[in-house]
């Protein structure tokens, strides 16, 4: 039988005995109050002594009693014990979490709502300064470089920040912020010195070799437009290999040209000023029609906008001849290329589209790398140094642009250089 059954059975049992001996001695009514009114004074010694043992945090054993209250006092004990089961396995898990957390070699920052720091690695304390007191203290105090309160405060943590440690400027970090949770992120920093040192001695490398080839190249040009003057077309070996060498030399001046180039790009600084980019647009036209037999039907320019932004007039030169010259290069002869100089919502964007082979889905992602080429069997053997949307890439990264490509084998591409709309500069 439940409890509650049994208290009904009492309750209706004592109802039954007042009921008999209030008919009996004609005091029904008294009777009923006294009895209504013990039940009620029982009932409030047992929600005092109740409230009292709550109050304590129900920590010791519950006091002795029987009925429903003794069911009640019984629940609430067992769950009062599997929270403070759950709470040991919680905190057994965050202390493993800390644990191994701290054994990390890559610094890790957990940041409040407000930015407040609220847990930091043994490694965030040695790179970034930070002591234990420093919890609940805002972390834009303590770092206090404007990239990386920029960074911050942008809420895009797509690509990291690059900036020394506040400690040891030797030191470079690669920080990035995770969020999670509500309201919740995880700073991590990376010590990438070493890999920056690597990357700047590849840079220097290319930039000297590529230098130092500008030389002996102008001489080997120089010597063979000498012998090609004093070939007399006798011997058709002589020609065909002077042809050969000269197409070399000039390809190689190209590669050349364009790892400087690539190198300017990544090392050399802004500049700003208002390029008026349809006028620009109409002279790259002219020029690749020029280059390609004065075809005028080959691109078809549109200038949805008369829009100028900021920027260097002669990189956008580069990457925007660079994107015509591929879209001409990888496409038949007798198709159109046509170039869109146009406004989408808060963007001003350029569209180079093509009719030509197309770039497989995989391929996307790394046709901006240098050098790269992707496996398309083609029928005829297209030139090129395998840095054009290189510089593209890095042309548009110094403008605050991005690169979109869509395409599709066989049916074409289109490329969309994004720049945000408030390089607008009209």
């Amino acid at each position: 039988m439940g409890v509650w059954q049994r208290e009904l059975i009492i309750g209706l049992l004592l109802l039954v005995a007042v009921s008999i001996i209030g008919g009996m001695t004609g005091l029904f009514m008294p009777l009923m109050l006294l009895l209504t009114l013990g039940m009620l004074m029982r009932q409030l010694f047992q929600i005092n002594r109740f409230e009292k043992w709550i109050r304590t945090g129900g920590r010791a054993k519950y006091p002795k009693t029987s009925g429903i209250w003794e069911e009640i006092y019984y629940h609430v004990y067992r769950i009062k014990k599997n929270e403070k089961k759950r709470k040991k396995k919680l905190g057994k898990m965050v202390d493993q979490f800390r644990q191994s957390t701290e054994a990390l070699p890559d610094a890790a920052v957990v940041l409040g709502a407000n930015d407040e720091i609220e847990w930091a690695n043994k490694a965030a304390r040695e790179v970034f300064g930070l002591q234990q007191s420093d919890k609940g203290q805002r972390i834009p105090n303590l770092i206090r470089f404007p990239e990386f309160i920029r960074y911050l405060k942008s809420g895009n943590y797509n690509e990291p920040v690059i900036l020394p440690s506040p400690i040891n400027h030797r030191i470079t970090l690669a920080v990035r912020i995770i969020t999670y949770g509500a309201g919740l992120r995880l700073l991590l920093a990376q010590d990438v010195t070493e890999l920056k040192k690597m990357e700047r001695m590849r840079k220097d490398f290319v930039a000297n070799v590529s230098h130092e080839l500008r030389t002996p190249l102008t001489v080997l040009k120089g010597y063979l437009e000498t012998l090609q003057d004093m070939d007399d077309g006798e011997s058709p070996l002589l020609t065909t290999s002077f042809q050969q060498m000269q197409g070399q030399t000039e390809r190689m001046q190209h590669l050349v040209d364009d790892l400087l180039l690539l190198t300017r790009l990544e090392t050399g600084q802004k500049k700003t000023e208002c390029v008026n980019v349809p006028a620009l647009l109409i002279q790259i036209c002219k020029e690749a029609e020029a280059l390609h037999g004065g075809d005028s039907a080959r691109i078809e320019l549109t200038l949805g906008t008369d829009a100028h932004i900021v920027g260097e007039e002669q990189e956008l030169r580069s990457a925007f001849t660079n994107l015509l010259g591929n879209a001409l290069k990888y496409s038949p002869e007798d198709s159109v290329v046509k170039v869109h100089w146009r406004r989408s919502h808060e963007d001003i964007v350029l569209d180079v589209e093509d009719q030509g082979e197309g770039i497989a889905a995989a391929d996307i992602p790394r046709v901006t790398e240098r050098f790269y080429r992707s496996e398309v069997k083609r029928n005829k053997k297209v030139g090129g140094t395998g840095l054009g949307l290189a510089i593209v890439k890095h042309v548009l990264m110094r403008h605050d642009a991005k690169l979109n490509i869509a395409s599709q084998l066989n049916k074409g591409s289109r490329f969309s250089c994004h720049f945000p709309g408030k390089r607008g500069c009209n």
